[in-house]
């Protein structure tokens, strides 16, 4: 009996010496660690877990299966404080760790560092648990195994520890109170005396990156993700997030980038681009032009965007233009940054605006500037074409713009650039030039790989039939009406070129086919009663013109005067 007694008094001290051995950093280091309740898309408790602090503003370490699925989550401090999860700012689910920041209602939390080396094997470690109450049970042990992870860079441990369920994601830190890994799930053949840890350092290293919208895990967790923190990968994030996230979750993440980085000039000048395509909060948006002027470095760069800007809420047309949003203030503020630094970019846009303004006398002037300059591309000849055309220039000289305009497409020309071809076809007609109008018009029909419609075999025919190639004409407008039979247009040219060809009869019942299909269309009467006339069918042709006059064909009176006395 005295020796039960003994032995039991022996444990009790034992392991009251080894509460009163552990260092003396262990209760203040404990109180970085805390609870963590997560919750579903019910708001209903979906998973409960651990996790610490490892900067004092709440950046925050714990196990990523913990958040998987989760819409929301709150901590729990040490003395019983809630406070949300702001949000995630990286994860890997292959190693189940997760970095976070929480909203915290205090100035600083209290934080572990993070140990910047690795401890060596058969290093004496501590787990700091999760505790509302001084005191608590620190769990010590021996680093047994260190493997590498992301190259040689970062280390996976394997601890002789005993680690129980509710231990899972607590901290486990060297001697002298540095984090160095999370702790994780035993696992294996020997899950009664050896545990794991995840290295704190690799949690650290995971971060919210430009291409993170289309990480999975990540996009298992709806609770929101932080951005990237270098401003260039931030800036390429919000990119992406205008088309692959909701207006109201692009809206926020333009509201972080601000809060993050409040001297870049971009997150005011996209935030005022987002309320002027929502079409409200105007005020705001110029309130964030006037900001993104102020803290810019290259104050060009902003009137340029300002500039465009505007001139692309004048372009939507609105009912009521807001305030001095007019096409002349985009002028105004392009010049701005042409007086700054006069790029070839701000030319163009100045371009545009005079454009819009119908100065198309201007706007050749800002283009032909930007033509002279390595900026000079198929769109920018084109649009000095326009202008050009639209200020009733020369056809000559409008060709000439388009002969540059083709001459800087790659070639061969692809489909988004044969537009151009149509444009120069069309001018070639004007200038007489047919058989490079219809070389354009074969060049169009390949580059789209022979995806046309009716209106351009028609326009084709058009270009052949004066070309002199006839054949070519017959089978285009043949191929116009098989696409769209009802169009009585491409009968009459039908017609016409049977006509020219000496193919009277072919005419005459192109024509008669055309008739029954809408009798009252009087210039099938006068091209039927032209067939007759050759036919040698002079009453027929006669009774065809007097028809064509009875429903207005106004071309008709001079070949009755002629054939009809």
């Amino acid at each position: 009996m005295k020796k039960s007694i003994l032995f039991t008094f022996v444990l009790c001290l034992l392991s009251q010496w080894s509460v009163a051995q552990a260092p003396k950093w262990v209760e203040k280091a404990k109180r970085s660690v805390f609870s963590i309740v997560t919750y579903d898309k019910d708001d209903k408790i979906q998973n409960t877990g651990n996790g610490f602090f490892v900067t004092e503003d709440g950046v925050a370490l714990s196990d990523y299966s913990l958040f998987k699925g989760a819409q929301r989550a709150v901590i729990i401090n040490s003395e019983g404080e809630k406070m949300p999860v702001e949000c995630i700012l990286g994860a890997n689910d292959m190693y189940d760790i997760i970095k976070f920041r929480v909203g915290i209602t205090v100035k600083k939390v209290p934080a572990l560092q993070v140990s910047a080396v690795a401890p060596a094997i058969g290093a004496e470690v501590y787990l700091l648990p999760y505790s509302t109450q001084k005191g608590g049970n620190v769990t010590s042990g021996k680093v047994k195994k260190v493997d590498n992870i992301g190259g040689d860079k970062y280390h996976y441990y394997t601890l002789d520890m005993v680690l129980k369920d509710k231990m899972v994601s607590c901290p486990v830190t060297t001697a002298d109170g540095k984090v160095f890994g999370v702790a994780q799930k035993a696992s294996g053949q020997d899950t009664t005396s050896i545990s794991y840890a995840a290295g704190a350092a690799f949690a650290m290293s995971q971060n919210i990156n430009a291409l993170a919208l289309s990480d999975a895990a990540l996009n298992a967790i709806g609770i929101k993700k932080g951005l990237p923190e270098d401003e260039d990968q931030a800036l390429v994030y919000l990119f992406i997030a205008s088309t692959q996230t909701t207006p109201e979750a692009y809206a926020v993440a333009l509201d972080d980038f601000i809060k993050t980085f409040p001297n870049s000039a971009d997150g005011y000048l996209r935030r005022a681009g987002n309320y002027v395509f929502a079409g409200k909060d105007m005020d705001k948006a110029a309130a964030d032009l006037e900001h993104a002027l102020k803290v810019a470095q290259k104050k060009d760069d902003v009137y340029y965007n300002i500039a465009k800007l505007i001139y692309n809420y004048q372009l939507s047309k609105p009912e009521t233009t807001y305030k001095d949003w007019t096409y002349d203030k985009a002028l105004a503020d392009v010049r701005s940054a042409i007086a700054v630094q006069d790029l070839p970019v701000y030319r163009q846009l100045e371009g545009d605006i005079l454009f819009a303004k119908q100065d198309y006398a201007g706007a050749f002037t800002s283009y032909d500037k930007v033509n002279g300059t390595e900026l000079a591309s198929p769109a920018s000849f084109f649009s000095a074409a326009k202008a050009k055309e639209l200020g009733k220039a020369a056809p000559e000289e409008v060709v000439a713009l388009l002969d540059s305009c083709i001459a800087h497409c790659p070639t061969p020309i692809t489909a988004d650039l044969a537009p151009y071809l149509l444009e120069r076809a069309q001018m070639y007609m004007n200038v007489e030039k047919y058989r490079p109008a219809l070389a354009d018009y074969d060049a169009y029909f390949n580059a789209v790989n022979g995806s046309v419609n009716d209106l351009f075999y028609y326009y084709r025919e058009q270009a052949a039939f004066k070309a002199k190639q006839f054949q070519r004409a017959l089978d285009d407008i043949t191929k116009a009406i098989e696409l769209n039979p009802e169009d009585l247009t491409y009968r009459a040219e039908l017609a016409v070129v049977n006509l020219r060809v000496g193919r009277y009869a072919e005419a005459e019942q192109v024509l008669k086919d055309a008739l029954t299909v809408d009798p009252k269309y009087a210039e099938a009467y006068r091209l039927l009663g032209i067939c007759q006339i050759q036919l040698k069918q002079e009453k027929e042709a006669c009774a065809s013109f007097a028809k064509a006059k009875e429903l207005g064909d106004p071309n008709v009176d001079e070949l009755i005067k002629k054939h009809c006395k």
